[in-house]
């Protein structure tokens, strides 16, 4: 059975960081593009970054772009999201799920994460 574990969130002041960890059990992460998405109270869940099997190609969305980086260690079949300059914009809980090509559409992915609290205050 395929699991995906968050951790790493928290509550930060703006303009500090935190990195999200998500860990995955029960499959061969390395045959995986994997994504970071979040929902905001009353919003609709939103696309973050997502990253190919091999780290050689990265998606950010633009609210993002420069200040988050996604990263894996296939080894350890965990992917992380190192996010900075955190805003108050970026609260929401923080979603990790897996894909078989790399997309954007959390449509496309399959297996999720139960998710993490991020709270950035102003």
């Amino acid at each position: 059975q395929v699991q995906l574990v968050e951790s790493g969130g928290g509550l930060v002041q703006a303009g500090g960081s935190l990195t999200l960890s998500c860990v995955v059990s029960g499959r061969t992460l390395s045959s995986y593009a994997m994504g970071w998405f979040r929902q905001a109270p009353g919003k609709e869940r939103e696309f973050v970054a997502a990253i190919s099997r091999g780290s050689f190609t990265k998606y950010y969305a633009d609210s993002v772009k420069g200040r988050f980086t996604i990263s894996r260690d296939n080894a350890k079949n965990t992917v992380y999201l190192q996010m900075n300059s955190l805003k108050p914009e970026d609260t929401a809980v923080y979603y990790c799920a897996s894909t078989a090509r790399l997309v954007t559409s959390s449509s496309q992915y399959d297996d999720w994460g139960q998710g993490t609290q991020v709270t950035v205050s102003s």
